[in-house]
């Protein structure tokens, strides 16, 4: 049936042909991948064994290092031997020759805490305040029995002469320290704490390690006495950073590592994390080891990093890899070779040329003298009859009697013309089962070609090309998951519906459908449960209807009934409120119970419009009324709703001209901090300037803008704005200040939203941590997954993120412990009322506390009193803003207030 110019590729590759060559190549490249998965399990094991080796490393170091702090304890605690009678200075000189912070690094300081009894108190507070400590005090204060205030503390940095006079024994982890140390009488390691003497920017955390100190120089045998000569502690202080940075980096500096101050990890037993990164993301090796010490169990957790991968990396299996699949590649070219050239020499030039054994057409090879020489297997399928049954069989036999001269003279027309196709010729063939198909086919005399030698006779079933018309008919006019009429269809309904109202006179009707909540219900049960619901809501309308009637799915979730010879409105309102009762129920879907109802709207023909497309217009503008006045109702048209909708698209365009025109700007209201009572960021409004109305505010036209779209380009114009702003504050020295800008919850799911923003940062040249994204609390109504893979992304990039309206709304608890929010921002619908309602400052301390339990900052706006800002103040509130303070601003204004504000407070 080929010839050698025939053979293509592809025909060389099909398994039958070349299955020796498939076979090889298969081999090959399994062989290769047993290699190559032998040689990245060798550079695993290796890259393992480098983790283990510098994780217990890490434990050995950081053990040792323990070890050394307890021995300069240990000489500490034996100055007091030699001399009992130690003072400040001697303190300081033995400390200073010592040399804690070259030797020792990680030690906050070495001290001494003295144990005092009540009665000798005032003398112990004579001596001290003689030691150069004019100011020393016991802290905190209180009546006791005995005091362990803290006497020596060296070095005597500003930061460690915090602690003089400090009474740790008053705080449990230290007192739980100092008293096993006391009766054990060997040094003890406190639990997890924040050292006095830590700045509240710097509260890392730290311990504490006391050597106890007994009066005669020497450690008492047992703990009754040991408790009774005691004299007092001396104590190293660590930064737990400051300690185990500097190991870290020396030994294992691209693993991540933790520590806890427990057997097992917690996110409050956390002392130290090196924030790599890999510990809560994807890691290859773990290890957890544990640190016994002076009484306390630490958890050791290692994990690898991807730097640590990368340093680790071996190029060898991906060498292997290549290598091996380029081997596997030339043999199976060879091979192919090697096959064509058998193949080629199997092939005559003329066999089988012109015979096609598609399953759509049967093909007979005939002789001259009209005997089937040939018949395709696809006979079998179409006719039903085996191809040599049909070789055996008269043709005429098969061939309805008044169709069989039309094929016989085509026959001997074929005969005599060689090489020539001829019309086409339609006949009426029984198949196997007795029917009559319809056939159609050609006569092609190829006698003169070997291989062939006869005339080939090509028959199509047409049966099947009707099923396909059919399919096609029912795909064009029909939608296929609910079977409805399909929008075109129902059009030429509409049509024939106007002109029947407009012949006889009856009324008709048409309404429009829109589910409400459709959006949601697919976000979250998925686009399967979607479709499950609008098939049930199909088959819910078509049973609420006469047969007479027309439902039709426009697409989406907008279905429309089209009602013929109606009585009048009444009628209609009857029907509308059976869809309604009907489609106003909970159905069963994923293992999830969903309510359903539906916004309706109704337009009467030909009184509203004999129209199509207009009568289509006023159903869709009654149905948007029927979802303004609460959903699950219906709404006629009106004129009045054509008047709105007219003047909606007049203010859309006179919008959309202003945006062109560049007539939006910001202003800026100033954001205080309620500590320093300094302005630390401003929050940024959008006005329109426009040529009539002068300066109009962004609540006269967001909703607007965030219906038709046009949001997400404003959105666009006002942080590009605020970036500008930015470096306006920056040139006029206002380095610190942060701008706050809002966005839309249409805005932020807009799926070009994180590009646009990684645009303009870098346009506008603005650092990331410059700039706060208002979120609004309705955002976290949306898909959670895809949320917080945003919002992942900006707090990556350094942008505080900061949700709006907190308090209003189904605001979810779990998503804002998982998404990574930094601030909420009180609705001032709970500032309004302070203090004078009592309901409004319960709610608004309910909401101030559960932020911060929630460890976010607070802010509250719309402060317009000062009996407002000092209840807010009382609250636990970080931060206000409001008419108190500033009104929104303009760029120039904004400057000069900032200018006056740093010389003298807002709140003085």
């Amino acid at each position: 049936m080929m010839n050698s110019k025939d053979f293509s590729l592809g025909d060389l590759l099909r398994v039958r042909h070349a299955w020796i060559a498939w076979c090889l190549l298969t081999i090959c490249l399994l062989a290769t991948a047993v290699l190559w998965h032998v040689s990245v399990r060798l550079v695993e094991d290796r890259t393992e064994a480098r983790f283990r080796t510098q994780s217990l490393q890490l434990k050995t170091a950081i053990e040792e290092r323990l070890l050394n702090y307890e021995q300069v304890l240990a000489g500490s605690a034996g100055l007091f031997a030699v001399s009992p009678e130690l003072n400040r200075l001697d303190w300081h000189t033995y400390i200073e020759s010592v040399d804690i912070e070259r030797y020792y690094p990680g030690i906050q300081g070495i001290g001494y805490a003295e144990r005092v009894k009540a009665w000798n108190l005032d003398q112990h507070l004579a001596w001290a305040r003689g030691q150069g400590m004019p100011d020393y005090t016991i802290q905190p204060i209180g009546e006791r029995d005995e005091y362990h205030p803290i006497v020596f503390m060296e070095p005597a940095s500003h930061q460690n002469r915090r602690a003089n006079g400090y009474d740790s024994f008053t705080d449990p982890v230290h007192r739980r320290a100092m008293a096993q140390a006391r009766d054990r009488g060997q040094p003890m390691i406190t639990g997890k704490l924040v050292l006095v003497q830590e700045e509240v920017a710097e509260d890392q955390a730290g311990f504490l390690m006391y050597y106890p100190i007994y009066q005669g120089g020497r450690t008492p045998d047992n703990a009754t006495e040991r408790q009774a000569l005691l004299k007092g502690f001396v104590f190293s202080a660590f930064r737990m950073n400051t300690l185990i940075d500097g190991i870290v980096g020396l030994i294992s500096p691209f693993l991540d590592v933790r520590i806890y101050d427990a057997e097992a990890a917690s996110r409050d037993d956390l002392m130290y994390g090196s924030n790599l990164g890999s510990l809560d993301n994807e890691f290859s090796f773990e290890k957890t080891q544990r640190i016994v010490h002076g009484g306390r169990t630490w958890l050791l957790q290692t994990r690898s990093t991807p730097a640590f991968d990368y340093l680790a990396s071996d190029p060898r299996p991906p060498i292997v890899l290549l290598a091996g699949i380029v081997i596997s590649l030339l043999l199976f070219a060879f091979a192919l070779v090697l096959i064509r050239s058998r193949l080629l020499a199997q092939i005559s030039a003329g066999q089988y040329r012109a015979i096609t054994e598609g399953a759509a057409n049967v093909t007979l090879v005939l002789a001259e003298d009209g005997r089937a020489r040939y018949v395709s297997p696809s006979s079998k399928d179409i006719l039903g009859f085996d191809a040599d049954q049909v070789q055996t069989m008269e043709l005429s036999a098969l061939v309805h009697g008044e169709d069989w001269p039309r094929l016989e003279a085509g026959f001997r027309e074929a005969r005599s013309s060689s090489g020539q196709s001829l019309p086409m010729v339609r006949a009426r063939v029984r198949d196997a089962g007795g029917e009559w198909r319809v056939m159609e086919g050609t006569y092609t005399s190829m006698l003169a070609v070997p291989g062939v030698d006869g005339v080939v006779l090509s028959l199509r079933d047409l049966t099947q090309l009707k099923a396909a018309q059919s399919e096609l008919h029912r795909l064009a006019f029909y939608d296929p998951l609910t079977g409805l009429a399909n929008r075109q269809l129902f059009r030429d309904r509409l049509n024939h519906v106007v002109r029947s109202s407009r012949r006889t006179e009856e009324p008709a009707a048409l309404m429009l459908l829109d589910l409400d909540g459709f959006k949601r219900i697919n976000d979250t049960l998925g686009h399967d449960a979607g479709d499950e619901l609008l098939k049930q809501v199909a088959r819910w309308l078509t049973g609420c209807v006469r047969e007479e009637d027309s439902v039709a799915r426009l697409g989406g979730d907008e279905f429309v009934v089209l009602l013929s010879r109606i009585s009048g409105p009444e009628a209609v309102a009857k029907v509308a409120e059976t869809i309604l009762r009907r489609l106003c129920q909970r159905i069963r879907l994923n293992e999830h119970e969903v309510g359903v109802t539906a916004s309706v709207g109704v337009t009467m023909i030909p009184f509203d419009s004999e129209d199509p497309s207009a009568l289509m217009k006023y159903a869709d503008l009654a149905m948007y009324r029927a979802k303004e006045c609460g959903r699950n109702n219906f709404q006629f048209f009106t004129p009045a709703m054509n008047i709105k909708a007219a003047r909606r698209l007049l203010q859309q365009e006179e919008l959309a001209a202003a945006l062109e025109a560049d007539r939006f700007v910001l202003h800026y209201q100033p954001k205080v901090d309620l500590a320093t009572e300094k302005v630390l960021g401003v929050e940024a409004f959008l006005r329109w300037q426009h040529p009539e109305k002068g300066l109009v505010s962004a609540q006269q036209f967001i909703h607007l803008a965030e219906e038709t779209g046009l949001i997400v380009r404003l959105g666009e114009v006002a942080l590009r704005q605020a970036c500008i702003q930015i470096q306006a504050l920056e040139r006029a020295g206002f380095e610190d200040l942060k701008v706050a800008v809002n966005l839309s919850a249409r805005q932020v799911t807009d799926s070009g939203f994180l590009d646009m923003f990684r645009q303009v940062i870098t346009e506008t040249g603005v650092f990331p941590e410059r700039l706060e994204l208002e979120l609004p609390a309705e955002l976290l109504n949306e898909d959670p997954r895809r949320l917080q893979e945003l919002l992942g992304a900006l707090h990556d990039l350094g942008v505080c993120l900061i949700l709006d309206d907190f308090g209003t709304g189904a605001c979810s608890l779990a998503a804002l412990q998982q998404l990574p929010l930094d601030v909420v921002k009180i609705d001032d619908r709970f500032i309004r009322d302070i203090p004078y309602n009592v309901s409004a400052t319960d709610v608004a301390s309910a909401v101030i506390a559960l932020a911060r339990k929630l460890h976010l900052t607070v802010v509250a706006e719309g402060v317009e009193t000062p009996q407002q800002l000092s209840f807010l103040k009382s609250a636990g509130c970080t931060q206000c803003q409001g008419n108190l303070f500033s009104h929104p601003l303009d760029e120039d204004a904004l400057i000069g207030f900032l200018v006056r504000q740093y010389e003298r407070p807002l709140m003085s």
